[in-house]
């Protein structure tokens, strides 16, 4: 484990100097303004002399690589800028947010995993059968709706037709502290709304590998050796066909990271999903460099913590990935 680790380490620097470069080359390429972006409606009535100079000062009028070269430097110093259209150091953006979006995101994450996974257990005991077909049905129709249509919809039904949650933010209207209590009211819908768009894959994947372990001669073999239907399908069924799913943790981090913003967006949850958003469309160079990073980040731990889990379900696999 600690091999693999080490190597995964190493081979994440390239990938995140590659990604960061490649931020500051869209960006420069993109049509969006970042000095405009920055003065506001002031920079409708700037002269382009007093254009010129927020340019200068905010550094927007440097090369490319001059750009991307300070950004790196100052941030293998720990120095990650301020952000533009903040108005304050990006570590304090992101320190600010991130958590919040861990909440969220770690919540949806464990309810889908949880869930799928007796949901797929339950419809391989009999493929085929009636909760096989309507759980399997349902997946396929959540498979293909999106995030922000779900979040609409769960704000529609919970908070406007029967008001029994709020429809948004982090605490009741008025209310100047944050209390968990609060909290977690407002976390019910955001998480459940990211976890039922992450649901279906977990559900798929656990209920097609436990349907065919239990189908395997091993399983077979085991039944007829008296062990009880329970001990079959959790002994051995669930232990084989969950192998499957633990590959499929890694590969979903990226969509668990879109949704996370999508639904962040719709139910005004305090995240990083509104500075990426204002980010990207400023073109704030050190803002988003940092979020990118952090989410390419994510997605290679996400990869490595998928196959720790296989190889120590799977001795036979071991760690040489």
């Amino acid at each position: 484990m600690a091999r693999m680790t080490g190597r995964r380490t190493l081979f994440a620097a390239p990938v995140l100097l590659t990604v960061t470069l490649g931020v500051f080359a869209v960006a420069a390429a993109s049509p969006f303004d970042p000095v405009k972006a920055y003065a506001g409606t002031a920079g409708l009535t700037a002269s382009q002399a007093e254009l010129d100079q927020l340019r200068a000062n905010l550094g927007a009028d440097r090369p490319l690589l001059t750009r991307w070269w300070d950004w790196l430097t100052s941030a293998l110093r720990g120095d990650l800028g301020d952000s533009a259209i903040m108005r304050q150091p990006v570590a304090d953006v992101i320190t600010e947010r991130l958590g919040w979006s861990v909440l969220l995101a770690a919540t949806a994450f464990a309810a889908a995993v949880l869930l799928g996974t007796a949901l797929g257990v339950l419809a391989a005991r009999r493929p085929g059968g009636w909760f096989d077909r309507c759980t399997t049905s349902l997946a396929y129709t959540l498979e293909a709706a999106p995030a922000f249509w779900l979040g609409l919809l769960a704000i529609w039904f919970f908070s406007v037709r029967l008001g029994v949650l709020p429809s948004g933010g982090l605490t009741d209207a008025g209310s100047d502290t944050v209390t968990a209590g609060q909290v977690a009211r407002h976390l019910v819908l955001p998480a459940l709304v990211l976890a039922v768009s992450q649901l279906p894959w977990f559900y798929l994947y656990v209920r097609q590998g436990v349907a065919d372990a239990l189908a395997e001669d091993p399983v077979r073999g085991a039944r007829s050796r008296g062990l009880s239907g329970r001990t079959v399908l959790l002994g051995h069924g669930l232990r084989a066909g969950m192998l499957p799913m633990l590959t499929l943790i890694g590969s979903r981090v990226p969509e668990l990271i879109t949704g996370a913003l999508l639904v962040e967006t719709v139910f005004s949850w305090p995240g990083i999903a509104a500075a990426t958003v204002q980010a990207a469309t400023s073109v704030d160079f050190p803002l988003l460099a940092a979020l990118t990073v952090l989410a390419t980040a994510a997605v290679l731990a996400g990869n490595l913590l998928s196959d720790l889990l296989y190889g120590l379900a799977d001795p036979r696999v071991g760690f040489d990935g």
